[in-house]
């Protein structure tokens, strides 16, 4: 199970530009914003910071500015070819972003589009919270421990563990947490049939 930003795509510009510029508007601290954001709903990230009956039109407001910002998303280094290699694996997208912009990002970078979602509409819960990747083991109908999570960002490796499945992180961000192991990106990675390898000069820990 794969997040999206910082794991199959560089979408980190413009999520820069898009929260800014959203922060400026509300009257926030842009750096104070951004240091909240990574691997949580937008909702949830906004919630910290303003009034519930104000959640969904900012939500509603970042959406727009992150879809018109998607031209410059890359994919991470080896991405598409290990996704590539996944034909007839069970594999699945598990986000904190939403639906259409997950899928705009993945469009943009050229990386295959997932069989199976999960996106931040489809919980109650986001990232930290493991019901993000309960669900999507569910919908793969595979058990939370036969699964591999591929996370980047503190919260969305905690909310795989918390699922019971074992977590590959994915840049020099996942360091500080509990991943099992830690890639600098996925440069390399192969799926051998039975397993995941992870070539040694990708990696930073483990």
């Amino acid at each position: 199970m794969f997040d999206n930003d910082g794991v199959l795509v560089d979408s980190e510009a413009g999520v820069v530009r898009a929260w800014s510029r959203w922060a400026v508007d509300a009257g926030l601290d842009p750096v104070e914003v951004l240091a909240a954001v990574p691997g949580r709903r937008a909702a949830d990230t906004v919630a910290l910071f303003l009034e519930p009956e104000d959640v969904d039109a900012s939500v509603a407001t970042l959406t727009r500015h992150e879809l018109a910002d998607v031209a410059g998303t890359t994919a991470v280094p080896g991405a598409s070819d290990l996704v590539a290699q996944l034909a007839g694996v069970p594999w699945a997208l598990v986000t904190s972003g939403v639906r259409e912009l997950a899928t705009a990002r993945l469009v943009a970078a050229g990386v295959r589009l997932p069989l199976v979602s999960v996106t931040a509409e489809d919980v109650t819960a986001g990232k930290p919270h493991p019901e993000p990747y309960a669900t999507g083991a569910a919908r793969l109908g595979v058990p939370p421990a036969d699964l591999l999570v591929l996370e980047d960002s503190p919260s969305g490796v905690a909310a795989g563990r918390a699922a019971g499945c074992r977590v590959v992180g994915v840049g020099a961000g996942a360091l500080g947490t509990p991943a099992d192991v830690v890639v600098r990106d996925l440069t390399g990675a192969r799926w051998t049939g039975a397993g995941l390898t992870l070539p040694a000069a990708a990696l930073l820990r483990g």
